[in-house]
């Protein structure tokens, strides 16, 4: 159902190591939604990222990420997971030794497609959508910063994600670039994918409004509103 979350965590806690990272979790994030994830360094946020993507369990409480039960997900079924959302890194994790083309046939393959021609046409069709479809010949280190986190991008969206978990995706890049990024996220989202940012620009988050939730005191809270907190007091 088009109205059903992505993300419906409810008295969810994640643990590291044996420690408790966050608990008391009750998170919402419906189709289309832009959210930011806010926090100081060490807080969580990567923390609550991988439990969304099956690397940390969903300790207690219950969970659903893209229709999957985080509570009762086996390790066979984290592949299957991660096929269903798309994870963008700050520092792009492209493979350096082959084309960007041959970086999305690799993830293609890997998630189940057979046939060489759909998967090219695939891979052109998302890179296309990203603006860098002039690269696809080209090896990442050819590429700036910002083309390659286009291709991190287009990579997310290969198999049409309900979700994209995005961990400080303009980290690396500089200010006009990383406007360039937060457009291109926006118009996805505004095409039905879902995406959770983590960040700790709150130029972008003033610049491109969505939903903010700040984590920390080892849980996540809403803020209604990006003037209602100042990033250099030490409870951000």
């Amino acid at each position: 159902m088009e109205n059903t979350p992505v993300i419906q965590i409810e008295n969810g806690e994640v643990h590291q190591k044996g420690a408790l990272v966050l608990g008391g979790l009750n998170v919402n994030i419906a189709p289309k939604e832009f959210v930011y994830l806010i926090g100081k360094t060490g807080t969580g946020k990567s923390s609550f990222l991988k439990m969304l993507y099956g690397e940390l369990p969903l300790i207690s409480g219950s969970g659903q990420v893209a229709d999957f039960d985080l509570v009762k997900l086996k390790k066979k079924d984290v592949p299957i997971l991660r096929r269903n959302i798309g994870i963008v890194f700050q520092d792009f994790q492209l493979l350096m030794d082959r084309s960007v083309m041959k970086n999305l046939l690799f993830v293609l393959k890997a998630t189940g497609w057979k046939k060489k021609k759909l998967m090219e046409d695939r891979a052109l069709e998302v890179l296309r959508m990203v603006g860098v479809a002039d690269k696809a010949a080209n090896l990442p280190h050819e590429l700036s910063g910002g083309e390659q986190q286009r291709v991190a991008i287009a990579r997310a969206l290969l198999n049409g994600p309900k979700l994209i978990l995005a961990d400080e995706p303009t980290g690396n890049l500089d200010p006009e670039t990383s406007q360039e990024i937060m457009k291109l996220l926006k118009a996805i989202a505004n095409e039905g994918t879902a995406i959770l940012m983590a960040t700790h620009d709150l130029n972008l988050v003033d610049q491109f409004p969505g939903r903010v939730l700040r984590v920390e005191h080892k849980t996540i809270n809403e803020v209604m509103g990006i003037t209602e907190f100042n990033p250099f007091e030490s409870k951000f």
